[in-house]
């Protein structure tokens, strides 16, 4: 996506695009837009969402998303366990989040309807599929009455659209089955929601012509007439009154793409590799919501990507681990109960010293919990959840985006130190997106990584455990001749990796390693901090609340508001100038999807007295409540609002 993409609107239509006889309306410019579009699991409402802000990306804004979906694979129909949603903020300026509240709501059945009414705005534009509200509809939600019919329906701009009719209607002469025509009428929303906004109509009709070939042409030619329908009902339907244009975003030069954060962090486990000169063996046994890495790497053969889908949790960690071995870019994924799985193993990867990733995209918990929700509850698990004194490196994204990033930082500390490296990730992320700009490879340096040819002892037999000035032992490729060396769980004995049951290696031997993991911090970026340098309060972020705390840092900074952020992507060790940093704030406010995690690892690091903000609702951050917390903790603020009470 081009920062110069053309945009289209309602009154300029593309060649590809619907048109009426009806008199144009007019069309209200606005610099931002957020709407849900929701309904049963079955109803398509990802795909809709999904082609929606890829047509906001071809249209130069800027944007954030929120997909939301059942933890069953089929959810019953029309129930409130079974609603789907997908939340889009598309703006003409730069966004950080999916919205706090809702400008439009599609809605496809009474249960969509009642379980995401409160986040729209009031006068806020409420469509609802009309078809879908029988008496039958409203008994699988659990309603006595209609809620079209209620008296708060007079605070939103309700459109009753007879969807299900009007779709089957409009694909009537292709001869579809009636379940068949029932499942077009996602793109007749679809029509009708890109007329409401000015979107362009062609990468989605590219979309359905691909999906929908070899042999399945009708159905294409149906949902292309559902699409059109939808739009040309926008167009001369009065209740709408108008549509909106969104200007295209300032965002930097550049070329972009939208973006998901798991195939960010596959494309990102791809650039480690290439810039390391490796293959990426990947180990995973399908979990929500990290499954997704795993079916975007399969596609890349071509680039020497094995990829493994193991029968559990253990075998993958373990098949990882051989290949490390064996020299290869060694990968495993899974969620919190699959790191449960994993502990024992990554022990021993962090006892062989051997380079390996472990990613875990949080989800909610504890035990099966809330797989399609989002969570930080993870931190002290990959911290601390191993057996005897096994510190690791834990690294954690803070977008879709960074995703692609953070993974490369992850495998050159994994190869620079001779170490497991966890990747923390979280549900928000991994099925969130966001304009990305594609970088310049010439300009990715290298991971170097080397290998050792030679016996590095000259007096006798190779030394697998001799170090260098990080404390990262070689690693040598099994078969080397000369270098042939034991590996195990066992104790080692310094240098030589012998077994040892002395108690002052093994007291050497933990101290090295813990020195390690905190060398890591000699080869990572000081901590940065948005806002100014000192003063009353300092926000304390991590994963993916950046764009929620970052929104309501910047909006208390505007109200004139003594308040900065630091978001950590470093959480072991830390940033060597963190404490500094802690040092130079009155306060310090820590929010967090959990309990208060990071806020325990910063009091008992650094003495400092952190307030905790914490939510665990399977739900993000949203800016407003951060605000409200911002402004209750600060005296400026509140010195402010009595000034302005006295005048």
């Amino acid at each position: 996506m081009s920062t110069e993409a053309t945009k289209s609107s309602a009154t300029q239509p593309s060649a590809t695009q619907p048109s009426a006889s009806a008199t144009p309306k007019s069309v209200k410019t606005v610099s931002g837009i957020t709407v849900r579009l929701c309904g049963d699991s079955g109803d398509g409402m990802q795909l809709l969402g999904t082609q929606l802000t890829n047509t906001s990306a071809l249209a130069g804004n800027d944007i954030a998303t929120f997909p939301d979906f059942p933890a069953e694979i089929r959810a019953p129909k029309g129930t409130r366990a079974g609603v789907s949603g997908f939340q889009v903020q598309f703006a003409s300026h730069e966004v950080h989040t999916p919205g706090d509240s809702l400008d439009a709501l599609v809605a496809m059945n009474p249960a969509a309807l009642v379980t995401n009414l409160a986040d729209l705005v009031k006068g806020g534009l409420l469509i609802v599929n009309e078809d879908s509200f029988e008496d039958k509809d409203l008994k699988l939600a659990k309603l006595k009455v209609n809620p079209l019919d209620e008296p708060a329906m007079e605070n939103y701009r309700l459109v009753k659209v007879s969807m299900t009719k009007l779709t089957k209607g409009a694909v009537a002469e292709f001869g579809l089955s009636v379940k068949e025509a029932d499942r077009c009428k996602n793109f007749f929303a679809m029509g009708l929601v890109y007329w409401l906004y000015g979107r362009n109509i062609d990468s989605t009709l590219r979309f359905i012509h691909g999906k929908f070939a070899d042999g399945k042409s009708v159905l294409a030619n149906a949902n292309e007439k559902a699409l059109r329908a939808g739009w040309a009902y926008g167009e001369t339907i009065e209740a709408l009154g108008h549509s909106y244009n969104v200007e295209a975003a300032e965002l930097k030069s550049g070329t972009y793409r939208n973006i998901i954060g798991n195939q960010a962090m596959a494309w990102g486990l791809l650039a480690a590799a290439q810039r390391s000169g490796k293959e990426i063996f990947y180990a995973s046994y399908p979990i929500t919501p990290a499954s997704d890495i795993l079916h975007e790497l399969c596609k890349y053969k071509n680039f020497g990507v094995c990829t493994f889908q193991a029968e559990d949790e253990i075998a993958a960690v373990c098949s990882a681990i051989g290949a490390s071995y064996g020299g290869q870019m060694a990968v495993t994924t899974s969620s919190g109960p699959g790191i449960a799985l994993k502990t024992e193993a990554m022990g021993l990867a962090m006892m062989l010293e051997l380079p390996l990733l472990v990613i875990d995209v949080q989800r909610g918990g504890p035990s099966t919990g809330l797989p399609t929700k989002t969570e930080q509850s993870d931190l002290l698990q990959v911290m601390f959840g191993r057996n005897g004194e096994a510190p690791l490196p834990v690294l954690a994204a803070q977008s879709p985006g960074d995703c692609f990033e953070i993974v490369q930082e992850a495998w050159m500390l994994a190869t620079q130190l001779m170490l497991p490296v966890v990747v923390l990730s979280d549900g928000y992320i991994a099925n969130g997106s966001e304009p990305w700009a594609i970088p310049d490879v010439s300009k990715m340096p290298p991971i170097v990584v080397t290998h050792p040819t030679e016996n590095n002892n000259p007096d006798g037999a190779y030394m697998p455990y001799k170090r260098n000035e990080l404390l990262a032992r070689p690693w040598a490729i099994p078969g080397t001749e000369g270098l042939m060396h034991r590996v195990g769980g066992l104790e080692k004995e310094d240098g030589s990796g012998n077994i040892s049951y002395d108690p002052d290696n093994h007291q050497k031997m933990v101290n090295i390693r813990a020195q390690k993991v905190a060398n890591a911090a000699k080869l990572l970026p000081p901590q940065q901090v948005i806002g100014p340098q000192s003063g009353e309060l300092l926000v304390l972020s991590w994963g993916g609340t950046y764009g929620a705390c970052l929104t309501a840092v910047q909006q208390a900074q505007k109200e004139g508001i003594s308040v900065a952020l630091a978001h950590i992507r470093y959480l072991n060790p830390f940033p060597s100038n963190l404490g500094e940093i802690l040092s130079r704030y009155e306060k310090v406010l820590i929010p967090e999807l959990n309990m208060g995690q990071l806020r325990m690892l910063i009091r008992s690091r650094y003495l400092v007295d952190a307030v905790g903000y914490n939510k665990v609702k399977g739900k993000p951050f949203a800016v407003s409540e951060l605000v409200e917390k911002i402004t209750e903790m600060t005296k400026s603020a509140n010195h402010k609002t009595a000034q302005s009470l006295a005048s």
